[in-house]
């Protein structure tokens, strides 16, 4: 199997099975599958800057499954996160998950493996902060996102 493709924006490997990253390039569908990735989430909603025309479609030609879950950066909601547990959950094959800088992801891998995987609060926070951290982000959706995560289990 290949090495990970850390020069895809905002990579990171989370464990054996989950890899996420920032926006996807059509170079980057090849790479993923190269390290076996099976499915691919995607939180970006389409026509962002950044947003890959036609993922479903370069996914397809590689036979990896394609989630599509458009979370818009200022208004993430419950039934966007519960509906990227269901994907997740969904199967136990190597997925990656990706918005467009894995700001989108992190917060919810966050939420995730702090009240679904029971990981302690620091390692998921650190995990998270590997990207950014909506709490200190120099921004006022920093604050919309501060509040996202600080939501507790559904």
């Amino acid at each position: 199997m290949a090495s990970d493709p850390s020069e895809i924006e905002a990579w990171q490997r989370l464990d054996e099975r989950t890899t996420t990253s920032g926006f996807l390039t059509p170079d980057d569908i090849a790479k993923l599958a190269a390290i076996g990735v099976c499915h691919v989430i995607n939180l970006a909603p389409d026509g962002r800057d950044g947003a890959l025309e036609g993922e479903a479609e370069l996914l397809a030609q590689r036979a990896i499954r394609y989630s599509y879950i458009p979370v818009p950066f200022d208004a993430p909601a419950q039934d966007q996160f519960d509906e990227f547990r269901q994907a997740y959950d969904g199967s136990d094959e190597q997925v990656h998950v990706h918005c467009i800088a894995n700001y989108r992801v992190s917060a919810f891998f966050y939420r995730y493996n702090r009240d679904h995987r029971d990981m302690e609060e620091a390692h998921a926070r650190s995990l998270m902060e590997q990207q950014w951290s909506p709490e200190t982000w120099d921004h006022e959706l920093g604050k919309v996102w501060a509040q996202f995560i600080a939501k507790g289990a559904s």
